[in-house]
């Protein structure tokens, strides 16, 4: 098969479409990959060709926030949603549009591979289905889909229990469509007209999961709220880590099972504050003659990470996860949904605390699933980390859990569940294809008998 593979231009949407594409490439298909520029090199050294998504919808993965700076400062909440999703999803729009166009004229794919952010696939979902490839989107995030409680999605909530929960959530659920939703439709539709398509009537992030002609959603099912959701859901496990990208630290011996480890992260988004997660990290557990704290800048020099290193604390800006991973304790994150899904394929309880982007809903669910515990906040204390840690740690329900999990993980053949999705749909769109072409024959032959 000749595949596109397209990628939001963020490390951690980008990750698991690279792993994906090595996936497809090792099975023999040929494969390019579209996304931001900053990363030619990384997809090239796939041994794939490459093409950059238009300057409209290019962006610095180092300093996401430059393209909004506005939301270095503007607090957590829904006016930080709606700017968010306006500024870096739908103005996007034509621009991937554009991009997916000028790609598949120079390399004319049976199937577009995406991930579940790249909101330029509309277009091509919207219009006629005999004008385009399938389209198949990965979850990245948690599954972006309506809630039976009718909770509104990024608010973090849990599953309602009681009617009087559902009655918050139902007002909840209204404020936010007036502060975000209807706003960000709104813009949306503008933009889509302007391409010849829509409007469309439901939520950005839901309109993907709707119309893709397959889903892959990148974890499993007990990690994801219980409800009724497409057929073309498919839960399909984390992708395998790419293997090698950088050497282990040269302080790796010291990870000689002797003290409990316990890895920090801010990810490579939210990192621009290390005050807010990695700092306290350090200093909560300063004194914890019994943990080695490693802390991975996520790209970011680790001078960048303030205050006094403790004694306990190794520090680097990126980590070999492949080799962390398996010796790791205790994962205290921020809540990025790729590093929260390996560390539970690993069986690694967590620590989790952020609210911005998706954040809010994955550490919810870190906390009802029972992996781990939610702080709830952006900016947790260094005592309340460290008595979490030390809950985590100490408490066996969350290593047992975290095990559980593990093992839903290993009962998924990712590589295969991929590789067999992406074939089905393109096996569908080709005999779709030859009957089109009978039914026109068939047409053709009888027409010039009367």
């Amino acid at each position: 098969m000749k595949i596109l593979i397209a990628s939001t231009p963020a490390t951690g949407h980008l990750n698991p479409m690279l792993a994906i594409t090595q996936v497809l490439v090792a099975e023999g298909h040929e494969v390019a990959f579209m996304t931001g520029t900053a990363f030619r090199a990384r997809v090239e050294a796939s041994g794939v060709k490459f093409f950059p998504l238009p300057e409209g919808a290019d962006f610095d993965p180092n300093d996401v926030f430059a393209l909004v700076p506005e939301l270095k400062s503007i607090p957590p909440g829904l006016e930080w949603f709606r700017i968010a999703c306006e500024r870096f999803f739908v103005d996007a729009v034509p621009a991937q549009h554009e991009g997916l166009l000028q790609a598949l004229r120079q390399f004319p794919a049976d199937i577009i591979v995406g991930d579940d952010m790249l909101f330029g696939v509309l277009p091509m979902l919207l219009g006629p289905r005999s004008q385009r490839p399938p389209i198949a989107l990965c979850g990245t995030s948690f599954l972006h889909w309506a809630r039976e409680d009718g909770a509104p999605n990024f608010l973090g909530l849990p599953p309602a229990q009681t009617i009087e929960q559902r009655d918050q959530y139902a007002a909840k659920a209204r404020e936010f469509d007036a502060a975000v939703d209807q706003p960000v439709s709104l813009r949306l539709n503008r933009a889509l007209k302007t391409l010849g398509v829509g409007p469309i009537s439901m939520p950005l992030f839901h309109s993907v999961v709707a119309l893709a002609d397959a889903y892959l959603q990148l974890s499993v099912p007990s990690f994801e709220f219980p409800r009724e959701i497409p057929s073309s859901v498919h839960f399909v496990g984390t992708p395998p880590i790419i293997a090698n990208q950088v050497p282990p630290p040269p302080w790796a011996e010291d990870l000689d099972g002797s003290r409990k480890v316990v890895l920090v992260t801010q990810g490579t988004v939210a990192n621009h504050n290390f005050n807010l997660l990695v700092a306290p990290t350090l200093a909560a557990l300063a004194d914890e003659p019994d943990i080695l704290v490693i802390a991975t800048a996520g790209g970011r020099p680790v001078n960048a990470i303030p205050g006094k290193v403790p004694s306990n604390a190794r520090l680097a800006r990126y980590l070999p996860f492949e080799w962390l991973l398996p010796n790791v304790d205790v994962l205290v994150t921020n809540g990025g949904y790729g590093s929260v899904n390996q560390a539970m394929s690993f069986g690694i309880p967590l620590v989790t605390a952020g609210l911005t982007e998706d954040k809010a809903d994955v550490n919810a669910r870190v906390a009802w699933s029972g992996v781990g515990i939610d702080l709830g906040t952006n900016e947790p204390t260094p005592e309340a980390i460290r008595n979490a840690v030390r809950a985590v740690l100490d408490q066996p329900r969350y290593q047992r859990r975290a095990t559980q999990i593990a093992d839903e993980f290993a009962e998924i053949d990712t590589r295969a569940e991929i590789v067999r999705i992406i074939g089905e749909l393109v096996t569908d769109e080709t005999e779709v294809s030859r009957l089109r072409a009978t039914a026109a024959s068939q047409g053709r032959r009888a027409g010039r008998r009367a």
